[in-house]
């Protein structure tokens, strides 16, 4: 398909105006320095240049010049690559498949339960809400563990937990009594430039940005 006029630059992003997954991907790029276009659409309602470009009409969707990319795992590793510098994988096989099966889980036990409580009927989201509050209360001891999430340095797992840990207050999900940890991992990402624009104007007013 040619390029639509709607994407001027060589990187163009589908995202939505506010969703872990594509608040994801827009983290990994604003943590790489990389200039895109954001091309924000209602999921419900996908433009037809994101129909004619991806078989699920889903977001986060990248196009870079002939290459279309979805599901935001692919595309987050597809840019760790392309954009090398700084790296956002460790370089050991272990460690890199450690943090792969954290952020498949984040995708499959965590981000639905943010959806539900974002989109669900009021019952899905008091249950959502009460497993989410679950999973990041048993969540408090990887949080201790490491300046970041279950590495030294950030990482792509950062940029998959920092979207969720930045919406919990809004989603009614308090922090544990233990959950300092947690706390202060969300302030040491939420204070750094990239995150700030990664955020879309939606995402923005969900919270304050510490000082």
């Amino acid at each position: 398909m040619a390029a639509s006029p709607r994407m001027r630059n060589a990187l163009t992003l589908f995202s939505s105006a506010d969703d872990v997954l594509c608040h994801r991907v827009r983290l990994v790029l604003a943590a790489k320095g990389v200039t895109y276009d954001l091309i924000t659409v209602d999921p419900k309602d996908p433009p037809e240049d994101l129909i004619d470009l991806n078989p699920y009409h889903s977001v986060p969707t990248l196009v870079e010049r002939d290459l279309v990319l979805y599901a935001a795992s692919v595309v987050t590793e597809y840019l760790d690559e392309r954009y090398p510098h700084p790296p956002l994988m460790p370089v050991d096989p272990l460690s890199r498949a450690r943090l792969r099966l954290a952020m498949l889980r984040l995708e499959h036990d965590w981000v639905p339960e943010v959806r539900a409580i974002q989109t669900g009927t009021k019952a899905n989201a008091d249950a959502a809400r009460k497993r989410l509050k679950e999973l990041v209360a048993t969540s408090v001891p990887l949080f201790k563990a490491y300046k970041f999430f279950l590495n030294s340095e950030m990482s792509l797992a950062d940029c998959a937990m920092a979207p969720i840990i930045w919406r919990l207050e809004a989603l009614g999900v308090p922090l544990p009594k233990d959950g300092k940890a947690i706390e202060d991992y969300g302030n040491r990402i939420f204070r750094n430039p990239g995150f700030t624009r990664s955020l879309t104007p939606q995402e923005r007013n969900l919270r304050e940005l510490p000082a």
